[in-house]
């Protein structure tokens, strides 16, 4: 027996999102189907709403429903300090801090030559566009610390270096918390390589 093309097709919808496959996506499917019509109509309802309304913040690039966003548009943000993260999620995660007081930019995505994702995909026209307004004077690099971040990081920071802005990096090593014997090499050598003074 065939299932309906309606199921179907939700099951093919759900394939969409990261880390679903096939068998996911129909599990999916005849859960909200069989389970909870109201969840699924509010799941609906949501994306509905959030693709039509949600946009880019004109300023950071983020996600607002604001033509600029409230971080941008605060005035208790120092306009002088931008911190550049590669999705809206690490903007959340570094405003969890309550550390970081400055502004952000947000590149949606990374540098990835060999997934075709260039200088242009991640908008970093917008971004010296953004560095180059007079105000900013320090840029903090915080991509992941994975080899495209890595190398997104070493382009934002040449990039900007080019246009006289103070360019830093976030620091890297032992987590708050751990344990020697339980660091990997490579960030307990990076540890020892960015320690600083006691």
């Amino acid at each position: 027996m065939k299932a309906p093309s309606s199921l179907e097709d939700l099951a093919s919808a759900l394939r969409c999102l990261p880390g679903v496959g096939p068998k996911s996506a129909q599990r999916m499917a005849y859960h909200l189907l069989q389970h909870d019509r109201e969840g699924a109509r509010r799941l609906a309802s949501a994306l509905a709403a959030a693709t039509d309304r949600v946009r880019r913040c004109a300023k950071c690039n983020g996600f607002t429903e604001l033509d600029v966003c409230e971080l941008c548009s605060s005035p208790k943000r120092d306009p002088a300090l931008l911190c550049i993260v590669e999705t809206p999620a690490d903007l959340l995660m570094v405003e969890q801090t309550l550390a970081y007081p400055g502004l952000y930019f947000v590149l949606m995505g990374r540098l990835s030559p060999i997934d075709g994702i260039g200088p242009r995909e991640i908008g970093l026209d917008l971004l010296a566009k953004r560095a180059a307004d007079g105000i900013v004077k320090e840029a903090i690099i915080a991509t992941n610390f994975t080899n495209e971040g890595e190398a997104t990081a070493h382009y934002v920071s040449e990039m900007l270096h080019t246009r006289g802005l103070k360019v830093t990096r976030i620091a890297r090593g032992v987590p708050l918390g751990g344990e020697l014997e339980f660091v990997d090499t490579g960030t307990l050598a990076q540890a020892l390589y960015d320690r600083r003074p006691a």
